[in-house]
């Protein structure tokens, strides 16, 4: 059963006439401020575009633009003799030294993974120069599908020096990597990461649930201990459409 409806009083949803930022994007960004704080809550209910409409004195378009524009963002979805539900808010991480599967744990959702490879492999030219290792010599690699509430999230790719690890059995898959490392007594210190973003190849595509050239958000990152030692190399990707990094800027 769907979860009760929310109309625009109950969600505080206002807009500003005299602002040049066009109305039905006013109203896009207050649903899914919404949805990424609960107000509006998985499975819930939007209130009527009519309802809507009259409420915020807007016509019935620049409503269903709005609408629209999060059905194609994938937060909402329209069903007949049902309404306008709410699927899912984006994940949305900081830009701190964590593990994708505690970010999860903490933000209340349900991760898991799916295992695609665990095995040794030579070190390209770009993974010996990250971790600090000839060209050629033997790396673990590890390939894993994370899923959070059982929709597939992110794929992710991460090289280890040779017997940094122990990766045997089940725990790659029960657990995230940093909290492995953690527990075999490694001391997280820093790392170097670039973000960035480019279309998903049909390889790609298939784990993640998204046609061939979807946006994917990319990031690469060399994780180093306490005595400075490059620990991890990982390169991973990251649906757009259900994934975000949030950044804190200062003024210096």
């Amino acid at each position: 059963m769907p979860k009760s409806t929310a109309d625009a009083t109950v969600l505080n949803l206002n807009v500003d006439r005299s602002s040049p930022v066009p109305l039905y994007y006013q109203l896009a960004q207050q649903l899914e401020a919404a949805i990424e704080d609960g107000r509006l809550a998985l499975g819930g209910l939007l209130g009527n575009e009519i309802d809507l409409a009259v409420r915020l004195g807007l016509s019935r378009p620049t409503v269903r633009q709005a609408i629209q524009s999060l059905v194609d963002k994938g937060l909402l979805v329209r069903r007949r003799g049902v309404g306008t539900q709410v699927l899912r808010s984006k994940v949305r991480r900081p830009l701190e030294l964590s593990s994708l599967y505690d970010d999860l744990e903490t933000a209340g959702r349900h991760p898991s993974t799916t295992v695609l490879a665990n095995t040794t492999r030579p070190a390209t030219a770009a993974v010996a120069a990250a971790l600090g290792v000839p060209e050629g010599a033997e790396v673990q690699y590890i390939e894993r599908l994370r899923h959070a509430d059982g929709e597939p999230l992110a794929l992710l790719r991460n090289h280890l020096p040779a017997g940094l690890l122990d990766l045997s059995g089940d725990r790659t898959a029960a657990t995230g990597l940093y909290r492995m490392m953690r527990g075999a007594g490694i001391t997280l210190h820093s790392a170097r990461q670039t973000v960035g973003a480019r279309l998903a190849t049909a390889e790609e595509a298939g784990p993640l649930g998204e046609s061939e050239g979807a946006a994917l958000l990319t990031m690469e990152r060399t994780t180093f201990d306490d005595t400075g030692r490059a620990v991890e190399f990982g390169s991973h990707l990251y649906r757009a459409s259900r994934y975000a990094f949030d950044f804190q800027l200062l003024v210096r």
